[in-house]
């Protein structure tokens, strides 16, 4: 079974999805279409919002969730290279690509954070240019310099 939830924060309504294994998407509301789920405030919601209440204050510089990820093995191993990346820090795409030992992939890596369904959770918004420039990001270049600002990180635009 899929439960949902919605959350408002500083960047705007998020919508928590999750299943009986963990979360399965954390996105701005306007951006993800819900089928098949539950509307329901369940434990795993309620310390998700508790975790992103904390972030949010600045109280929380990582998460503790169960996480149920859809995704290719190549997106599984750039959506963990992602999460290793300490709250503060941004890494380039090319930094990624040398963690997961494959130093030719930074477009694919460009595509797999791109696809990256749990925003906050898996950091995608730390990942930056080569040249230290924010670029692309799904939900907005707004909504990241905004969670760059909140964590203390330094970029250039």
């Amino acid at each position: 079974m899929k439960y949902y939830h919605y959350y408002e924060s500083p960047i705007g309504k998020l919508v928590i999805v999750h299943n009986d294994r963990g979360i399965t998407n954390l996105y701005l509301a306007h951006l993800l279409q819900i089928e098949n789920a539950i509307q329901e405030e369940t434990d795993l919601i309620k310390e998700a919002v508790k975790q992103l209440d904390e972030y949010f204050n600045g109280l929380r510089q990582s998460f503790d969730l169960p996480l149920a990820l859809a995704g290719t093995h190549f997106q599984q191993k750039v959506w963990q290279a992602l999460r290793n990346i300490p709250c503060g820090k941004t890494y380039s795409y090319k930094q990624i690509a040398e963690q997961i030992d494959n130093p030719k992939a930074s477009r694919a890596i460009g595509m797999a954070n791109n696809k990256n369904p749990i925003l906050l959770l898996i950091p995608c918004h730390r990942v930056i240019g080569g040249n230290g420039k924010l670029v692309g990001f799904a939900a907005g270049l707004e909504v990241k310099k905004h969670l760059l600002t909140l964590e203390g990180t330094s970029y250039e635009c």
